[in-house]
């Protein structure tokens, strides 16, 4: 029977796939390593049950103990999974940069999670490793497994990863793109492809405001990092595992590139993933690019976890907006009326009176009430009309809406962007009718759209 012992037989021998439409109109195709597809998410599954049999076989931890680590989340992630099955209790120090899901999820495996700053120097006592490694310390049976400078990290990609690219490859891949945090995958996977084939690229795909970039392009760089939202990945300070013998460049790659690299991928290729892999992806096509590659080329780009974790940053067009990576402008109509959904749309049809019509907006501030007939505008009540009236002091319920509606407002599709539904509505009669993919009706007032802008 093909029945494995446990989850933890499930990590590795991740599949590769050709990336055909998000590389359409280039003259290569990259080729992704899905190793989000590990049963934690990530490629840090990789690492978890690898550092934790190294600690094991030296006698570091023992049974029932705590294991410690400072991790941007997926390195916990996959210590826990290993951990649940071995035995063990964790305590993960997370920065306060990191999402609120990954926090979430840590939890949910029994974790417990401390939050520490971000912003603060690496020699600082609440930097969130130095708070893993205290608490090690005073722990009983404490162990910190130390991604950073554990040796066992690099060599579980030498040994599985690179061997994975290399045969699924067979041998015959040009380039591999991969960013790094710790730097394990790149080093293990980079040493092994250059032992196999000097001539293949390794390529690191670097965060602008790491450390990494500046630093192997000038080894007297001084650290002046600044602060990026990608998360997991670059670093202001070269750790233990970061080996740059096996990287032949560095493409810098902005947050925006990332996120919209990423957004685009799971669109045209359904594959959900993070950031770093946005950065992986972005960084491989900007420096295929820019260095000539051609059709001959066999680019792998390394693809490290899953997108549900970060749903409330990179994949929120709100979260995108507020941060600059997307144009306010780019909003649309139904995203708007979703808002609003507390708001009531007010309307009003032919045969009504208007004392009738009155009785649903004296409490609001309308401009503009839609008028619909059997489901359709037909027309449009206007302030200025029904002011006109009051101030003539003729008896509203003795009027139909039919005899002093005006002309309908403009009517547009919810997927109209705030740019394009802002030609509509700047000048009279300032609004416009949303027609929603429900066959409902929204309206939108050109103060709605400055407000959004």
């Amino acid at each position: 029977m093909n029945i494995l012992n446990s989850i933890l037989d499930c990590i590795g021998d991740t599949p590769m796939v050709r990336l055909s439409r998000f590389s359409d109109g280039l003259p290569f195709t990259l080729v992704g390593k899905l190793d989000q597809l590990n049963p934690g998410g990530s490629v840090k599954d990789r690492i978890g049950i690898a550092m934790i049999r190294d600690a094991e076989a030296k006698g570091l931890l023992q049974a029932g103990g705590t294991i410690t680590e400072g991790t941007a989340g997926n390195t916990g992630l996959g210590l826990a999974i290993a951990a649940n099955n071995l035995g063990y209790k964790c305590v993960f120090c997370l920065p306060d940069k990191m999402s609120k899901e990954k926090i979430d999820l840590l939890r949910a495996y029994g974790a417990k999670v401390i939050v520490t700053p971000t912003a603060v120097d690496k020699s600082s006592p609440l930097h969130y490793a130095n708070v893993a490694k205290r608490i090690a310390k005073e722990t009983p049976g404490g162990w910190f497994a130390g991604q950073f400078e554990n040796q066992s990290n690099p060599l579980v990609h030498y040994q599985s990863t690179a061997k994975e690219i290399w045969d699924q490859t067979d041998g015959k891949l040009t380039h591999f793109f991969a960013g790094a945090g710790t730097g394990g995958t790149i080093n293990g996977v980079g040493k092994f492809l250059k032992e196999h084939n000097p001539a293949i690229k390794v390529v690191l795909c670097d965060p602008d405001g790491s450390f990494y970039g500046p630093w192997f392009k000038d080894h007297k760089a001084q650290p002046a990092p600044r602060q990026y939202t990608v998360e997991g990945i670059g670093l202001d300070y070269i750790p233990g595992t970061m080996n740059f013998d096996h990287i032949d460049d560095v493409v810098t790659v902005s947050d925006r590139e990332a996120y919209l690299a990423a957004r685009k991928l799971v669109r045209l290729e359904g594959i959900f993933t993070g950031g770093s892999t946005g950065n992986n992806i972005a960084g491989a096509v900007k420096w295929l690019k820019a260095n000539g590659a051609g059709k001959d080329a066999l680019p792998v780009a390394f693809l490290c976890d899953v997108g549900d974790r970060y749903l409330s940053k990179m994949y929120s067009d709100d979260w995108m907006r507020e941060n600059g990576f997307l144009e306010r402008s780019d909003v649309t109509a139904g995203e708007i009326l979703l808002r609003q959904r507390s708001r009531k749309l007010v309307t009003a049809e032919p045969a009504q009176s208007l004392a009738e019509v009155m009785v649903q907006v004296k409490t609001l501030d309308l401009s503009q009430i839609p008028v619909l007939e059997n489901g359709e505008p037909v027309g449009a009540l206007y302030d200025g009309q029904l002011l006109k009236l009051l101030l003539e002091g003729r008896k509203l319920d003795q009027i139909k809406v039919r005899e002093v509606m005006g002309n309908p407002l403009p009517v547009v599709d919810e997927e109209i962007t705030v740019g394009e539904l802002l030609k509509s509505v700047e000048r009279e009669p300032g609004a416009a009718l949303i027609r929603r993919a429900s066959g409902e009706w929204g309206i939108l007032t050109k103060a709605d759209l400055v407000a959004v802008l």
